[in-house]
């Protein structure tokens, strides 16, 4: 995905300011959100889209008044004056520092995954939630954590559809979304339980 493609999937030119990234984007979010078009597969990847060239014109676009090309021509200026061995260095340190745990962090990790594991197993979705929760908060930039988490979201919400706890159910399915919002196969899941609660729901009313 490039700057001119993520301005596009949000309706905009490249001179749009920050501002009017966030507002585009809080207007599209609404419109192909899963809760407005439960059924439509196609609105949910738009929003999957949507949200992807969201974050990434988050780091690049320009503050008001700001021109694109003195954005592109500030950033092109400071890469000319930072020595080639200095920004692989930078690069390296900022990859270690996102996405390699301390020791003690994977040995969190490892019996965090056992014990979820087991909660799982015997169907323990709610302490498996609590679980995961703990758990990011001490290792949030971990991507296993946070599928993991979104998972133990959804698993309980399946649980509390089948309670007919179906308010309950609709609150876990969004925080799975949100929180691995990027991961097909959770949407898929999500996506078959949205269904089965909207069958409820209207068995209900008959």
């Amino acid at each position: 995905m490039n700057i001119e493609e993520s301005y596009r999937l949000l309706g905009l030119t490249v001179d749009a300011t920050l501002e009017e990234v966030k507002k585009s984007y809080r207007l599209l979010a609404r419109k192909y959100h899963p809760d407005v078009n439960p059924q439509d597969l196609r609105s949910h990847d738009k929003f999957i889209e949507i949200n992807q060239a969201y974050n990434f014109l988050l780091g690049i676009a320009k503050p008001p008044g700001e021109k694109l090309d003195e954005v592109r021509s500030a950033s092109a200026s400071s890469s000319t004056k930072t020595p080639p061995q200095t920004r692989v260095t930078a690069k390296k340190s900022n990859t270690r520092q996102d996405f390699e745990l301390t020791d003690p962090e994977k040995l969190l990790k490892q019996k965090a995954y056992l014990e979820l594991q087991g909660f799982l197993q015997n169907k323990r979705f709610a302490r498996a939630v609590v679980l995961t929760e703990a758990l990011i908060q001490r290792i949030p930039q971990d991507p296993d954590v946070k599928e993991w988490l979104a998972s133990a979201y959804q698993r309980l919400a399946s649980q509390l559809i089948t309670e007919k706890k179906l308010e309950q159910a609709r609150i876990y399915l969004k925080k799975a979304l949100r929180t691995d919002p990027h991961n097909r196969s959770l949407w898929v899941e999500v996506e078959r339980d949205f269904r089965r609660l909207e069958q409820m729901i209207r068995a209900s009313k008959l």
